[in-house]
């Protein structure tokens, strides 16, 4: 497996505006100002450039071509457009590798994975798989075999900080968040089992939505934690989050007609507002001001819960247990072929007792019960995404040397997302940035089955910064 050459195509020859979303270029199709055929070749376009570099490690483009030039999908919710899939989800007739060289020779896949067969029963055209961190074990998106994929502002239509210092995109879904904020797929479909869909989101300036877990069967995909895992997808818009959950979720999400006059928000103080970066704490102040201008009630709310998180998983935790309850007899054969930071982090997990990951299954649902009863009566809460932006590749590119800054650059980007995946709940991450700024993302989350209440939130408060 290798990644694509990017052809001569130079980053400034990328628009500078955002690109437009799902149900804007469905409009235009339906209206007849242009076609399936003629977006695919837009696409692809952007996915042969440098902007998409290290973005897909298998592009199907020919095919794509022809399925959007005749596959009747014209009347169905995605209307023939882009979509690309993360390179953990089973797609009939390829490879499944999870950006890994362990598995890229395993045999091809016998049929598509739910969340892939739903989506092309939508009228999705398959982009290509999207590249990931190997087996999605990191929140920061580096990968050492495909090499890595940089940040591009969906929100703003631009790269992301100086020319020639490239940012990292996020993870595990890295390839994913690229291929929608530059403009080469309409929907990223990916997974989220610590912050691998909102880490991307906030890095690259565009939505991301995970569900409650149990709401989108994950077979057909790979797992990292059987526990956590949640199959979602990137989008450039709320209202194509909304889209793409139904689909992939085979569900109505309720709307509300109520202002965001009507709505309360709790903003926890504990842990998740702290040692903030001062971009994040002015982007974050600023979107407050503006929420509150428009007539939301938030609150600040303590909630020390948050704070018992790293005792409770002191003796382990679910990702790392589960991955190497599954790793272990590839990890015994083929060892040196893992990512050495992928590796060194699911052995870590091969001392865990049955009884200490028990402790941890019962630790966490009390935990569970007295988060959900402090967040009662609120609408969402609201957080930064990421406590800092986008750090630049080359800090944590791959070397033993740079291995510390990994792990603390890890374990900050994944601090306030990987909550919600122990909560069990939903969350979706907005940009709310300024242009010219580094982008930012605002999370909203809630508990377990208030996905409804989420993303009827998160239209008001992109409709309040955006005025979209």
């Amino acid at each position: 497996m290798e990644a694509t050459k990017p052809k001569d195509y130079t980053i400034a020859t990328m628009k500078t505006q955002p690109q437009p979303d799902l149900h804007a270029t469905r409009e235009r199709l339906l209206a007849g100002q242009t076609s399936a055929a003629q977006q695919a070749r837009s696409c692809i376009a952007i996915a042969e450039s440098a902007a998409c570099e290290h973005a897909f490690l298998r592009p199907r483009f020919d095919a794509a071509m022809r399925e959007a030039d005749s596959r009747p999908t014209r009347h169905l919710p995605l209307a023939g457009l882009a979509v690309s899939v993360k390179d953990l989800f089973d797609v009939a007739g390829q490879i499944t590798a999870a950006g890994s060289r362990v598995l890229a020779d395993a045999p091809p896949a016998l049929q598509d994975s739910v969340a892939v067969a739903r989506l092309r029963a939508a009228g999705a055209t398959l982009l290509g798989r999207t590249n990931m961190v190997e087996f999605a074990f990191s929140g920061v998106g580096v990968n050492p075999h495909y090499g890595t994929p940089a940040a591009w502002d969906g929100r703003h239509g631009s790269r992301v900080g100086d020319i020639g210092k490239p940012r990292l995109p996020g993870g595990s879904s890295s390839g994913a968040a690229v291929s929608v904020a530059t403009g080469a797929a309409f929907i990223g479909l990916g997974s989220d089992t610590g912050g691998s869909i909102r880490i991307p989101a906030a890095f690259n300036g565009i939505v991301g939505f995970k569900s409650t877990a149990r709401l989108v069967p994950t077979a057909g995909s790979i797992p990292l934690s059987t526990t956590l895992d949640t199959a979602c997808a990137l989008t450039r818009s709320v209202r194509d989050a909304v889209l793409v959950h139904e689909i992939l979720a085979a569900r109505r999400v309720t709307r509300s007609p109520a202002p965001l006059s009507a709505y309360r928000f709790a903003v926890p103080t504990t842990t998740l507002l702290d040692a903030l970066e001062p971009h994040i704490v002015t982007a974050f102040r600023r979107t407050l001001a503006i929420l509150r201008a428009a007539g939301a009630t938030i609150e600040d709310i303590e909630l020390p819960e948050l704070a018992q998180l790293p005792a409770l998983q002191a003796r382990g935790s679910f990702s790392a247990i589960e991955a190497w309850t599954w790793h272990r007899n590839l990890l015994a054969q083929h060892g040196e072929m893992y990512d050495p930071r992928v590796r060194m982090r699911i052995e870590a997990a091969a001392g865990m007792k049955a009884s200490d990951y028990l402790d941890l299954c019962r630790a966490r649902h009390n935990w569970i019960a007295r988060v959900e009863t402090a967040l009662q009566g609120f609408d969402a809460a609201l957080s930064p995404t990421v406590a800092v932006t986008a750090p630049l590749i080359a800090d944590v590119a791959p070397g033993a040397e740079r291995d510390a800054e990994f792990l603390r650059v890890n374990a900050l980007l994944l601090r306030n997302t990987s909550v919600v995946n122990m909560l069990d709940g939903c969350a979706i991450s907005i940009p709310c940035h300024a242009a010219g700024e580094l982008p930012v993302g605002l999370m909203l989350w809630h508990a377990a089955m208030r996905d409804d209440a989420v993303l009827n939130s998160a239209l008001l408060i992109e409709s309040a910064l955006y005025n979209v």
